[in-house]
């Protein structure tokens, strides 16, 4: 079931009956990401998974990824209703879970930041600058391959034909406008600083082949953080909970439990 959120600005799918389970998706991906654990999740929790502002039905913000942060805490305080709420990210949805829980201490009780950081090496954030301008002066078709990399190794996009297919799509879906702005937030950020005043508990994650956001980020990320632990999973690249749900979801079990 659908629901407008943020005086209408954040459009989230809700599942399920429990405390709140926010799911906030990557840059190149959509919530669509999410589909194959909601179902084990919404056992337990009320499962609510936005579109991210500027994705599909939500809303666009200006103002960098603190803009977006901000709409975000602002769609978890409405759907929460005043009770603890767990938030996991990947992604760039895991960097606006953890601006969100910087800029709003109380917003969430536990966070999972799956493939994400706290700021990029060098090469990382050209990578960025080099995706934003190119999308801007040909279109997003001329990164897609170059996207999709970035979310799975070779080998598993050759296994996975069909799967691959339904990722293109939905990537080329994407507003460029809004990728674009994402893609310079991302290549500016430094959040490391700022890691010290996150006093709730954190489960990093990061899948063992990532190119997007290489291990080493999640290294730093959780040694910067004052309550965390690291998990490593094997196999995966950026997005462990579409390639591998059942290792995702037993990586994540205990620690929302």
């Amino acid at each position: 079931m659908d629901r407008l959120l943020a005086n209408g600005t954040v459009n989230a799918a809700q599942s399920g009956e429990g405390p709140p389970l926010f799911l906030f998706h990557s840059l190149l991906s959509d919530r669509a990401s999410f589909d194959a654990i909601v179902p084990e999740l919404e056992k337990s929790f009320r499962t609510i998974v936005p579109e991210l502002p500027g994705f599909g039905r939500s809303h666009a913000v200006e103002g960098g990824l603190v803009a977006v942060a901000d709409r975000m805490a602002e769609a978890v305080k409405d759907a929460a209703g005043g009770a603890s709420a767990i938030v996991l990210g990947n992604g760039y949805g895991g960097f606006v879970a953890l601006q969100m829980a910087i800029r709003h201490p109380e917003i969430a009780s536990k966070l999972v930041l799956a493939d994400c950081g706290a700021t990029f090496s060098e090469p990382g954030r050209e990578a960025f600058r080099t995706m934003s301008r190119v999308s801007r002066e040909k279109g997003l078709a001329a990164i897609t391959d170059v996207a999709m990399r970035r979310l799975f190794a070779p080998d598993f996009q050759e296994q996975h034909p069909e799967l691959m297919q339904g990722r293109r799509e939905a990537f080329l879906r994407t507003d460029p406008t809004v990728f674009c702005a994402a893609c310079d937030a991302l290549a500016g950020l430094d959040l490391r600083a700022e890691l010290v005043g996150v006093k709730v508990p954190v489960l990093v994650l990061v899948g063992e082949h990532d190119e997007a956001t290489p291990p080493p980020m999640s290294h730093e990320l959780a040694a910067g953080l004052p309550h965390a632990e690291l998990k490593i999973i094997p196999g995966c690249a950026h997005v462990p909970q579409l390639q591998s749900p059942r290792q995702f979801l037993d990586a994540v079990k205990d620690f929302l439990l």
